[in-house]
């Protein structure tokens, strides 16, 4: 095992604040004056566009829908954030990971299937699907709970995944073909245990899965402000 920061960011937080935030700490990893971390938060509203997004088929927001959309550098293509979901922002050196972006991906997978894993939810990947899904159960097909989307520079990593914990999956297929994914069924933990789950009960199973997956001993710590965004 070797040392890794967590910071837990409470409340929701600014689509724009975050991303300040995981750039500011991505260039201290490249230095080595900053080890693996880990970020957890809420967004509030937003929709992000991935470098794949094809934006007149995928995107339908309604008019009048209080939501952000924001332009990234991760890959794959668009996702929703809001309150009820659990994202995962990892700053990972892969030089000591592995070196291997897709193998990267497949982890990021396995951390969130034991996080889920804690609450007996038996989540499952599928070959050529990023992600994590439930596999069909109760006469339904296989339903998404998670989803990912990475960037590396230096093999240092930013952004990362968003595990839909207790949220209306509506926006999924109402405001974007998410992932551009025609048709798929979106899920949440709370739904498929049936009983409420909030972020907070969730956040200690998925840092000790992601420091299980990648070999850190996680000590949390307060985040710092990004000093680009004031």
């Amino acid at each position: 095992m070797s040392a890794g920061t967590l910071f837990v960011l409470e409340g929701l937080t600014p689509y724009g604040e975050a991303l300040a935030l995981q750039r500011e700490l991505a260039e201290e990893v490249k230095a080595g004056a900053q080890p693996d971390t880990v970020i957890l938060l809420e967004h509030e509203p937003v929709v992000t566009l991935g470098r794949r997004t094809d934006e007149a088929a995928e995107l339908h927001v309604p008019e009048g829908v209080d939501v952000e959309i924001v332009e990234t550098n991760r890959g794959g293509k668009s996702t929703f954030h809001g309150p009820g979901q659990l994202v995962c922002y990892p700053i990972l050196d892969l030089n000591h990971h592995g070196r291997d972006l897709r193998g990267y991906v497949r982890d990021l997978e396995r951390a969130i299937v034991r996080t889920v894993g804690a609450f007996d939810l038996e989540a499952t990947t599928y070959e050529g699907l990023t992600g994590v899904w439930m596999p069909p159960a109760r006469g339904l097909g296989p339903r998404k709970i998670a989803s990912i989307g990475v960037h590396a520079s230096r093999w240092v990593t930013t952004h990362g995944y968003a595990l839909n914990v207790d949220l209306d999956p509506a926006p999924f297929t109402q405001w974007i073909t998410a992932c551009g994914l025609e048709d798929a069924q979106f899920t949440s933990m709370a739904a498929e245990l049936g009983a409420p789950v909030t972020v907070a009960d969730v956040r200690p199973a998925a840092a000790r899965a992601i420091g299980e997956v990648f070999g850190l001993e996680l000590t949390s710590q307060e985040a710092p402000r990004p000093a680009s965004i004031g």
